[in-house]
């Protein structure tokens, strides 16, 4: 735990008593601070007051005693309109901030110079985290990895010189830390995202430039036009930016070719990595997570040798194209986080030949934005709510079956795809759908076809079995 001394002595309002909720309360206690807490559940509050943490109704508490107001990144600050705690603090002139924030000023009062690496972006934050924090841990440094992913910041252990944190940072998160000042700071792409939270395309842009417009160094994704314009304009402010694409040759920065990354740097183009045979990496996307990655690693200090094998040695995510096994030519693959047709897209275009499990509880939409990739798909295995609706979106452009059941699809694909003679084949369980109607979430979908997967007979299990 890093004790919140930064409000040792003060009197500290904090609403949303859940997990990360109550681990910043007894950071902020355990620094010496006066903590008055409340959440909307009761259930919460109970769970609070049973470890120790002082909750009283925060509508009935004099605001003009507390020097700060500690707000959970789940609770709305602007839109759709301001929660009505934010309107108590601002009425009486109390800052509102979060946990980032409160790690900030630690760190900076206890280690300033500790390397902190902070990444943002709508979409691959997960992926590039935890494949920065595992090149820094296999590079034998000191490394702390939390915040959006994992442990809430403030469970992690306290600044020192030499320790490095890795740290994810939702746009909430970054709305409630004002000074947050990392030493890379990572914007991977912007595409539209909680804008019911945020109101605006515009107004999200701008929370999450403000983590690369505090750091020490920008790493911006340049394959999108608002972050492109951010780089531009950091640069412009005298910022240090790092440009990264997976798409174009970057004059000065860092883009992928095929499997190669490259750095290009006074006209000079060299490969500094290769994402080649890496499983866990595969896609044009982890080609900008890898890269936005690398570049953040070589900001504080490490060698390519460190990095490539780093990059090598790299497991993946949990239900993230992660890969589960083999059985002679046919692999399984487990991407149950794709709970939508965009998030499904990464891993559909990854892959030549696929055996597809897909549905659960249907998005807007369905999967007609994955049409352009129908032509890879030998044959799909509809299950859950989705199912009739995904069928008739398949038609006649892919051989499908509805299975009802994950354990039926995992059983029929994996037949299924053991006669195929075309060379190497996967089967892929990326959903488009959330889980609810048969599971509690992607996590314990994911986990039943791992099981399922890992129960066939002759699975050759890669890496280990979490």
């Amino acid at each position: 735990m890093i004790p919140a001394t930064s409000l040792s002595g003060k009197k500290v309002a904090l609403f949303g008593l859940g997990g990360s909720g109550i681990a910043t309360a007894r950071a902020l206690i355990e620094g010496g601070a006066d903590v008055t807490a409340w959440d909307d559940n009761p259930e919460s509050v109970a769970k609070a007051g049973a470890q120790g943490i002082s909750t009283i109704d925060l509508r009935h508490v004099d605001w003009s005693g507390f020097t700060s107001f500690v707000l959970s990144p789940g609770v709305p600050l602007t839109h759709p309109k301001p929660h009505w705690t934010v309107d108590l603090a601002r009425g009486a002139g109390v800052e509102v901030i979060g946990d980032i924030e409160l790690f900030a000023r630690e760190r900076r009062r206890a280690a300033p110079d500790a390397p902190f690496i902070a990444i943002t972006g709508t979409n691959g934050k997960s992926t590039t985290t935890a494949l920065t924090a595992h090149m820094l841990s296999s590079a034998g440094r000191d490394t702390q990895m939390g915040g959006n992913i994992g442990r809430a910041v403030m469970t992690l252990d306290p600044p020192t010189p030499d320790r490095h944190y890795v740290v994810e940072c939702s746009s909430y998160q970054i709305d409630l830390a004002p000074s947050v000042n990392p030493t890379a700071g990572l914007l991977l792409n912007l595409t539209p995202d909680h804008l019911d939270r945020h109101g605006t395309m515009q107004h999200y842009a701008s929370i999450k430039e403000r983590l690369v417009a505090g750091s020490e160094t920008a790493i911006i994704g340049v394959d999108d036009i608002h972050c492109a314009q951010v780089a531009d304009r950091l640069e412009r402010a005298g910022h240090d930016v790092i440009r990264i694409s997976k798409r174009l040759a970057v004059t000065d920065g860092y883009f992928a070719d095929g499997f190669a990354l490259l750095r290009a740097q006074g006209g000079r183009i060299t490969q500094i990595a290769t994402l080649e045979d890496i499983g866990s990496l595969r896609g044009q996307h982890n080609a900008q997570n890898a890269l936005a990655a690398v570049a953040a690693c070589l900001r504080v200090g490490l060698d390519l040798k460190d990095i490539q094998h780093g990059l090598d040695s790299f497991p993946g995510l949990a239900h993230r194209m992660e890969q589960i096994g083999r059985k002679g030519n046919v692999l399984f693959v487990n991407d149950s986080k794709a709970t939508n047709a965009d998030a499904a897209a990464p891993a559909l275009s990854s892959f030549p030949r696929i055996y597809w499990i897909a549905g659960g509880l249907p998005k807007e939409g369905g999967i007609e934005p994955l049409r352009s990739f129908f032509p890879r798909i030998a044959r799909a295995y509809l299950i859950g709510e989705a199912a009739p609706a995904f069928s008739a979106t398949l038609g006649e452009a892919v051989p499908y079956e509805i299975s009802g059941t994950l354990a039926a699809a995992v059983e029929h694909a994996a037949a299924d795809a053991a006669k195929d003679e075309a060379g190497d084949v996967v089967v892929l369980l990326s959903p488009a759908c959330a889980s609810f109607d048969q599971f509690k979430n992607f996590e314990v979908r994911g986990d039943a076809f791992r099981a399922a997967v890992l129960a066939l007979d002759g699975i050759e299990p890669i890496g280990g079995t979490r």
